[in-house]
Order: structure tokens, then sequence, then C-alpha cells
């Protein structure tokens, strides 16, 4: 369904916008923005236009900071909430006939899916982030930093009993253990970088020997963890940034924590969302604008604090109950190697693990 955001102005909120860039300048702020939306204030254009947004990020992680763009640029921006693979297919069916400007992905793998309708982005917006974060072909770039990640329960495991990387899940010391959510887009995104790394045979011997194990079948992430918390699955296969959530909410008793393969490997890729300019795009001027203030200090803030994703621009403070990015063994794979897609549903499929 469509969402329409007006544009509105309050000086309380230029105030909190200072106090929070001045807090965040001094390293102050952690746990006050945990708490408050990071907010900018600009003078209003006349007759700014529109834009339509086509976002495969849940409405409860980027609803707010969308209106923010909004409210900031007086733009009436129209968002259209989905899966990102279901997304990706309405555009290819609706081609030249979108009435999309921009697609805001949850992974590499469903721009990768429709990046023949995407314009090449202006340098400027590329060089924001590092090279690893944007399309090889220059047509989308990463939004924000998504680590994937071993959720276990800490009640009755430590990261000592968990193996070294993603394979020794085969082992059928796992049986009846296991949690995974292979609809999901980042699951797949996993696989993917599994292919890119690993090759078809060795993944395709993981896929199998997970299943052997008869893991639990999740729709997504945000079950998984609850379910590593109960003791209903000692461990899942989720993003990082859904534990914080919950020890957010629940308090640092909460008995679950995320463990990153110390032998790294695929299971500790970061991924980005990301997002690109459709070729047919209506109004091209206010997608770019979106684009640089996604990638703006004020965004980038928001991510960190609200959502507690990884930043992907110089000087935005990260939450300091995560993991440094240099502290993750990630493979050596870019955004470019994840968006084999298709290959990867293909081989789910041939599996058993999808229908």
């Amino acid at each position: 369904m469509s969402r329409s955001h007006h544009a509105g102005r309050s000086y309380l909120a230029i105030i909190l916008s200072v106090l929070i860039v001045a807090m965040l300048a001094t390293g102050c702020a952690r746990e006050v923005v945990k708490e408050m939306p990071v907010e900018v204030v600009v003078e209003k254009e006349a007759d700014t236009g529109k834009l339509v947004v086509y976002s495969g990020r849940s409405e409860s992680l980027v609803d707010n900071i969308i209106s923010q763009f909004a409210e900031a640029t007086g733009i009436d921006v129209e968002v259209r909430y989905a899966n990102t693979g279901q997304l990706a297919a309405t555009l290819l069916e609706e081609g030249e006939n979108s009435p999309a400007d921009i697609f805001f992905a949850q992974d590499p793998g469903g721009l990768g899916t429709v990046e023949s309708q995407l314009a090449s982005l202006q340098a400027s917006v590329l060089q924001k982030v590092p090279e690893w974060a944007q399309s090889p072909n220059g047509k989308w770039v990463g939004i924000s930093g998504r680590a994937r990640t071993v959720v276990y329960n800490s009640e009755n495991l430590t990261e000592a009993d968990l193996p070294d990387d993603m394979f020794g899940f085969t082992d059928p010391e796992w049986k009846d253990r296991i949690g995974w959510a292979p609809t999901n887009a980042s699951f797949q995104t996993m696989v993917t970088a599994m292919r890119s790394q690993w090759g078809e045979e060795r993944t395709r011997q993981w896929l199998e020997g997970v299943q052997a194990n008869d893991p639990r079948v999740y729709p997504k992430n945000t079950p998984q963890v609850a379910a590593a918390a109960s003791g209903e699955i000692d461990v899942g296969f989720v993003n990082h940034y859904y534990l914080f959530r919950f020890l957010a909410e629940e308090g640092e008793d909460f008995p679950a924590r995320n463990y990153h393969p110390r032998a790294g490997g695929p299971g500790s890729i970061v991924m980005v969302s990301g997002a690109g300019i459709l070729n047919t795009a209506d109004n091209p001027e206010n997608a770019e604008r979106f684009l640089q203030f996604m990638l703006s200090p004020v965004a980038q803030q928001y991510f960190a604090a609200q959502t507690f994703e990884y930043p992907l621009v110089d000087g935005v403070n990260t939450q300091h109950v995560l993991v440094a990015l240099d502290e993750i063994v990630k493979p050596d794979l870019t955004a470019g190697d994840l968006t084999d897609l298709a290959g990867t549903q293909a081989l789910l499929q041939d599996t058993g693990v999808l229908p």
C-alpha cells in the first residue's frame, strides 16, 4: 500500500538536531540517540515535486528516516513497502511503465536482479561509500552495512562451543538444534557468498548437511532470535542487529548473543542494503537528492543509532555494543559478488531447501 509523507517544521526539531550533532561529536550520545530520532530541518523550496520509492526494507526500519527526508526537502514521498524479491519481480514486470523512481533493497541480490533497469549514478554519490559497498557497474550504492552472524543461546552455549566456520554446522552434533530462514533475502545473500567463495559443490554440501540436521524453519530473523533465547533452538543464522533490538527492549539478561565465526568465511559477510535510481524515473533529480540524503551524516547516524546497523560513510559513530567491522574476519568479497540471486534460488530449490 502506498504512503505519503508531507512537509512540516518545528523549532524544537532544530534544537534537538543541534544538540544531538554536538553530543555525537563528543561521543556522549550513544544512549540518548537510541531514544529519539535524529532530525534535520532545512528551508523548504516551492514546488519540490514528488518521489516514488519501492522499499524492500521494512517500514518499521526506514519509515522514520524517509519521513525526515520528506520533511527536510518538502518533496512529497510515496513509498511502496514489500519484500525485496517481490518488488524486484514487480519492477521486471512493470518495465518501462514502472512509476518507481527509487528501488531501496534489503540486499545486493535484489538490486542485481534489476540492474539493467537502473541508471548510472553520479560519481559524487558512489564516492561516498567504500568500493566494496557499491555496484561494480555504478548502478546502485550501499546505504547501510549488515553483518551475518550466528545467534546462540547464551545459557546453553559459549562461543567456544561453536564451530570455527559455518561448515561446522553440518556435523551431526547439531541435529535438531539449528534454526534458519531459507526464504529470507539476507539468508539467500549468505548462500550467494558461499557460492562465490566455496563454489557450487561445497555450498551444496553445506545445504544438504544442515538439512540432514533437521533445522527448524522460520520466516525471518526476529523469531530465530526469540527462539534461541527461549531454548527452542541453540543457534540461528541471522543478521547482527536483530539481537540488539531485543537487548534494548529486554535488557542485558536476555539469554542470547551473536557470534561472528572466528575463521571468517561466508557466515561473516558484511552485506549492504542499497538503492538505485530507475532509468525510467519521472523524478530523477529528487531521486538523486534521496540518495545524497541517505548517505548524509544525519541519515547514517540514524541507521547507526536507531537500527544498530553499520554506517558506510566516514565520521559517523557506531553503537558501542557492535563488534567493530575491522574485528570481523570478513571474506574477501564485494557487493558485486553477492548479486546472483537467481543462481542461489535455483540451488536452494534443487537441494529441496526451497520448494
